[in-house]
């Protein structure tokens, strides 16, 4: 549909998570199915809607912010995500206390929710031709990569979480449903698909590995059979598939042999949050911890290419200083590639606030630092012996100057290390935003790669 000055206008403020952005991608994609225009600063829009994160302090904060200055600069405010089902001490909407003045408040993945509010406070005009709007949807990332989310909620009750009381149990997509969204995606030119949910790794349990059928095939809702297809998928499109928030379940061996034979991308995000038994059990984890040393060997022998990122938690409450200690053994003799580690924030309504013998907040930073320190050695010491290897990179960016900046089977886009590519001598070769590219690595840091196309 041409772009017309009179459809009504609506701005939108993402914050939070991938998971988070695939909800706003599906809001989106509704409000231009139903003839909205997007707006692209407070003063085009003639309704804002912001997209929030409830997590931590800080992303509670940021989402309080974003709505004060929405209702600032613009006035007509509605809220949705995860901030939208937190509620404080005594019961009440922590964002309609801080901020009266919205239209309204929906919790995450509430797109009929939200859709009735714009409906209210905006009408929809006059219904467009629904093949108008693209196949695979709208979509915040560039287009050469997207998310695709197989699942909603998580079973796990751990002690510092709240997502379980803000997004509920695990609910698994259709398996026919995500494969149809990939296919879409990879027909519209994405080259990387970048899988997430709460617990990847548990997809299908709600359903009790429910049998679907895609391509006339019948395919179980699971996780290793969904992997599968996914990878066979981007095959036929030159693509990558990475995985996202996968629990150390015993089905995950089944994935490495994928990794190894480049069906999917040799690449684990696996949320470990600790190793020492006891600080997992406080904090209600669903894998002791003891065999993880064991299980990352046995993934790395079958796939010696295999990236592990993980993230961990310092400064538990009840944290000793020598459960401090085995985790620093712990990350010596794992050598997590990509690590990322967070001082022990207290989330209200978390279980954990409640354990005993609270770490104090200077000791959780300075355990953190230490943790980070000791992974700048493990990390450069890894990045190091990419020097001299040729690796496929998918570019990003092209700057002006003709050199690129991508990122190679190990990085995931903002969380990870990027590859500096060095522009190739030939005026016949440019390097473009979205192509793969062979690369000769010539140089590193503890986070990123210098390359020569």
């Amino acid at each position: 549909m041409p772009n017309d000055s009179s459809n009504p206008k609506v701005g939108f403020v993402s914050l939070g998570c991938p998971k988070a952005l695939v909800d706003s991608e599906h809001i989106l994609t509704q409000l231009r199915a139903e003839g909205y225009d997007t707006a692209k600063s407070y003063d085009g829009a003639d309704l804002v809607i912001v997209n929030t994160c409830g997590f931590i302090d800080a992303a509670v904060q940021e989402s309080l912010d974003a709505i004060g200055e929405a209702l600032h600069e613009n006035g007509k405010v509605i809220v949705t995500g995860c901030l939208g089902a937190k509620k404080d001490a005594a019961g009440d909407d922590i964002i309609q206390k801080v901020h009266p003045k919205v239209l309204a408040v929906t919790g995450p993945h509430a797109l009929g929710e939200v859709m009735s509010a714009v409906h209210l406070h905006l009408p929809k005009p006059h219904d467009p031709f629904s093949d108008l709007v693209p196949a695979q949807g709208v979509k915040l990332t560039p287009k050469h990569y997207a998310y695709l989310k197989i699942s909603e909620g998580c079973n796990h009750r751990c002690s510092f979480c709240i997502i379980p009381s803000m997004r509920g149990d695990l609910v698994s997509r259709p398996v026919a449903d995500v494969m149809l969204e990939a296919e879409n995606l990879f027909k519209a030119g994405v080259k990387e698909l970048l899988v997430i949910s709460q617990d990847t790794s548990a997809y299908g349990i709600d359903v009790k590995f429910r049998t679907g059928f895609w391509n006339g095939k019948p395919v179980k809702t699971h996780m290793t059979q969904l992997v599968t297809a996914l990878g066979e998928l981007a095959a036929q499109y030159g693509a990558w598939v990475r995985l996202h928030y996968v629990y150390p379940y015993p089905h995950v061996d089944e994935i490495i042999p994928l990794m190894a034979s480049g069906r999917i991308l040799p690449y684990l995000d696996v949320p470990l949050q600790h190793a020492h038994p006891e600080v997992l059990k406080r904090m209600k984890r669903p894998a002791s911890g003891e065999k993880n040393i064991e299980r990352i060997a046995a993934w790395r022998k079958m796939c010696p290419d295999l990236t592990i990122r993980s993230t961990f938690i310092a400064g538990f409450p009840g944290e000793t200083e020598a459960e401090f200690d085995y985790l620093l053994d712990f990350l010596k003799e794992a050598e997590i590639d990509r690590l990322g580690c967070f001082a022990y924030s207290p989330v209200e309504g978390a279980t954990a606030n409640q354990l005993d013998n609270p770490v104090p907040e200077e000791l959780r930073e300075e355990r953190r630092a230490r943790v980070m320190l000791l992974q700048e050695e493990i990390s450069k010491k890894r990045m190091q012996a990419k020097v001299g290897k040729t690796m496929r990179v998918l570019i990003d960016e092209v700057e002006p100057n003709g050199n690129g900046v991508g990122r190679t089977a190990a990085d995931a886009p903002e969380i990870d290390g990027v590859v500096y590519v060095k522009r190739p001598f030939e005026p016949h070769r440019q390097l473009k935003v979205g192509e793969f590219v062979e690369v000769d690595v010539t140089a590193a840091d503890a986070h990123d790669l210098w390359a020569a196309a």
